[in-house]
């Protein structure tokens, strides 16, 4: 036990100097990630300004620019992530043509749930003219059958192939592949809308947060993708290609707004094996985990190397920073204040 305590201090101790991004996998090739802009402070107010043209941007990358953007469609399965769904949204919204979303009335893991998006319609107005929602008839579990959640996950991802069609996707299109909660940033998307020469297949490298922006984790958030659509493009949520584009947006696990969710989120989802004791659903103990940045399920980090495994251990550094967030977000602070520094008391519902 004392030398358990002895590494967690460590590990705690390395973390806090770690600052430098890593590759989000090994033997992957990062693509540098160009981007500039101009601030202006006038009576505490800061204004931004694009300063570098499009044709110089993409020059940067080795790419040239277009005559006219591509398309853009922004695919997404969703569950019960309200309020990152509409972050995202109108973040994207000046570049997505098409908004593709699918949610089915059971989880991964075979519960019945709402449907929490078609439920909240009015909410997403702004964007429906733009929207292409479906449901998919889920399968309650039977208890004690032990269905793979996996392979229901898989499912919605194969039907979300046949909505994508219906949603008009034509090739050359861009399509976004990945969940509500990794959110590209709005300047990935114009230099994959403006840009010709950008690869096939790309995987997006994430700034990783848990449970609000409070908590950044580090870059290891791989598994977005972005693609230009072609006949053997396929919707997946898995490792496609050796190429990442380098600080590409934003990943925010785990960033919800009442302590239910949270609980929801830790039943439902494909990793629900991780709740190993009934007590990892206690209000009280996942209100605590929030705030002190501690691993809801009790486990150690997910590394390839044990150096790294080390560099994780324990708590996750607290940030006063929200510098580089989504500027829907800052602009609508007091809505979303639990997910900025200093916002970690959730309400229970």
């Amino acid at each position: 036990m004392i030398f358990l305590n002895l590494i967690v201090k460590l590990g705690k101790s390395i973390r806090t100097f770690n600052v430098s991004p890593t590759s989000a996998r090994p033997g992957s090739s990062t693509t540098p990630h160009f981007y500039e802009k101009t601030s202006h402070v006038l009576l505490f107010v800061t204004s931004i300004t694009e300063n570098v043209s499009m044709d110089h941007l993409c020059n940067l990358h080795g790419w040239s620019l277009r005559s006219e953007p591509r398309r853009i469609f922004d695919a997404v399965i969703f569950s019960n992530e309200l309020d990152l769904l509409e972050i995202r949204w109108r973040e994207l919204f000046p570049y997505v043509s098409k908004f593709v979303i699918l949610e089915s009335n059971t989880t991964f893991t075979g519960i019945p749930k709402r449907l929490f998006f078609a439920s909240n319609l009015s909410r997403f107005a702004f964007a429906m003219h733009k929207t292409v929602h479906d449901i998919y008839p889920g399968r309650v579990a039977v208890p004690g059958s032990h269905e793979d959640p996996f392979t229901l996950e898989s499912k919605q991802r194969g039907a979300m192939n046949s909505l994508l069609r219906r949603a008009g996707i034509s090739y050359g299109d861009i399509l976004l592949m990945s969940d509500t909660d990794e959110i590209p940033s709005p300047h990935t998307l114009k230099l994959l809308q403006w840009c010709e020469g950008i690869p096939p297949v790309m995987h997006l490298e994430l700034r990783h947060y848990m449970y609000s922006f409070e908590f950044p984790v580090d870059y290891s958030s791989w598994r977005s993708t972005a693609h230009i659509f072609g006949p053997r493009t396929q919707y997946r949520h898995s490792r496609q290609t050796d190429l990442i584009f380098s600080d590409a947006g934003w990943h925010c696990s785990f960033c919800f707004r009442y302590i239910s969710e949270f609980v929801f989120k830790m039943t439902a989802y494909s990793h629900a094996d991780r709740v190993k004791r009934k007590s990892f659903l206690s209000h009280s103990r996942i209100q605590n985990n929030i705030c002190k940045g501690d691993d809801l399920f009790d486990m150690l980090p997910e590394e390839y190397s044990f150096k790294e495994l080390i560099k994780k251990m324990g708590s996750i550094p607290r940030s006063a920073s929200a510098v580089h967030l989504p500027a829907y977000l800052i602009e609508n602070a007091d809505k979303f204040k639990f997910l900025l520094p200093g916002g970690c008391l959730r309400p229970p519902e």
